[in-house]
Parts: structure tokens; sequence; C-alpha cells
């Protein structure tokens, strides 16, 4: 397969996985419990609270709130962690919809993931540039050597911690640029990024995600893999804002640009 056809493969995938059942056009409201004194969330059924020792979720329900644990009708009161698996095998359950337990700077959440949302019944897919080689382009990571955090804005209004593990430098049309990058569990690289098309024929902000690099920093950066962020789905993600440094002078005019219809 060609280099475009395997960009092709992958937005097919891209938008399949987007308008999954459990995919981010499902996401229909993240509830913080410190919010809710009362421990009432939005919409949902049940007594949440934090536990007194700050490291979960104690949820109380009856039988007749309709939400179910592991398969299993609630009723009573269970402890909750962090979700961190795939949102469809998440333990508990209303009906088809599943609620994510989530925690960010020691402050508890909880996701609300209808696959009936109207986000995922109006999607009609995301707008791309087709492959063009010249946005795939060498690049080369070099590690901080130490923990490094910034504070950045984030697309719920809120400033949170963003974690950067070193710095990834490559060529476009003979100017020499740089990203302040994330390195992933698996190895992969992960950045946020703005440029000249954001805001404009392109959402405000996107994420960049080149394979891990091998042993000499190398890896490639290929725009035409530039991702929107979830944030670009559902409005009630967490999405960080570009940290310092990684607004490019340079119109980025590749890979997916806005959601169709726009």
């Amino acid at each position: 397969m060609t280099d475009a056809d395997l960009w092709k493969h992958w937005h097919e995938q891209r938008t399949e996985t987007v308008a999954a059942p459990y995919g981010p056009l499902a996401l229909t409201g993240t509830h913080w419990l410190s919010d809710h004194a009362d421990g009432h969330l939005p919409n949902l059924p049940g007594r949440w609270r934090e536990s007194a020792d700050g490291t979960g979720v104690v949820l109380t329900a009856s039988a007749a709130d309709g939400l179910t644990l592991d398969g299993k009708p609630l009723d009573g009161e269970a402890r909750l962690g962090v979700d961190t698996g795939a949102v469809a095998d998440a333990r508990l359950a209303l009906g088809e919809r599943r609620l994510v337990v989530l925690a960010r700077e020691g402050l508890w959440a909880v996701r609300d993931f209808d696959p009936g949302s109207a986000a995922r019944a109006a999607f009609r897919g995301i707008d791309a540039t087709a492959y063009d080689a010249r946005w795939s382009v060498p690049g080369r990571f070099t590690p901080y050597g130490e923990n490094r955090t910034v504070r950045v804005g984030n697309a719920d209004g809120a400033e949170r911690g963003l974690g950067l593990d070193g710095e990834l430098a490559f060529g476009l049309g003979g100017v020499e640029h740089t990203l302040q990058v994330t390195v992933e569990g698996d190895g992969s690289l992960w950045a946020v990024f703005a440029d000249g098309t954001s805001g404009t024929s392109s959402h405000r902000f996107r994420f960049l995600r080149p394979a891990a690099p091998d042993a000499d920093g190398r890896t490639t950066v290929d725009f035409n893999r530039s991702l929107l962020p979830p944030c670009a789905f559902a409005d009630h993600f967490l999405c960080p804002f570009p940290p310092p440094g990684n607004t490019l002078d340079v119109d980025i005019a590749a890979g997916e640009r806005t959601l169709s219809g726009t």
C-alpha cells in the first residue's frame, strides 16, 4: 500500500472510532463531585461523595435507581476508583449509558457516556486534508532529563499541570521548528500544538502522536495524522491548550481540520 492508501485507511478507522457507541461524541457530561456538595449529580441517580481518605468515590443507590455495577444491580453502597479501561467496559452503567470515574489533581468526577447523544446523532464526519508527503518529515527527540510540568489552560476553563518530557525538532520548508512533547506509556510521543490555521480553517488546536523514537531519538513527524482533540467532539472533555512554544509560525494545512458541517 502507498502512504496515501495507508492514510486513507487510518482516516476511515479514525472516523469509525469517533462515531462508535462509546466514542467521544457520546460524552454528555463531566460532573465534578466538588461542585455538588449534596451528592446529587445532574441526570444521575444515587448519592455520590468522595471517600473519607480521598482515594475514591463512594456511591449509594437503591435497586430502583437502575444502576448496575459489574453487570449486577447496585443496591447499597459501593466504592469506586478511577476507570482506566475502555469506556464500554466501565464498571458502572445506567441502561446503555456508561459512567466513568476519573480524578484530576485530587478532584473526582464522573463522566456520562450516552450512545443516544445528540452529538453522535448529528455527526457527519471529520474534514481532513488528503495525504501530502510534504507534511511527513524526519524528526529528532531530545529528552529533558528531568520532570517538567507547566500550567496551561484547559478546554473546560480550568488551569492544570501538563507534564513535558522533551523536545521534538523537525524542519518544514527549510525552516526548523520544535514542539514540547510528552512521552506516552508505550514510548510514543504526544504533542498539543496550534499553527497558522488554528481557529480559522482548523480547530483552535490539535494533537500529534509521533511513533516512539529509536535509540538515536529519530522518529517521523507526520502532520497528515494531526488529530482533532476530544473536546472538538464534546464540550465536556478537559483537553489542555498548547504549552508555551507549541504554536507554530506556519500554516499546517494537513490532517484533521474540523467536524464536517461546521
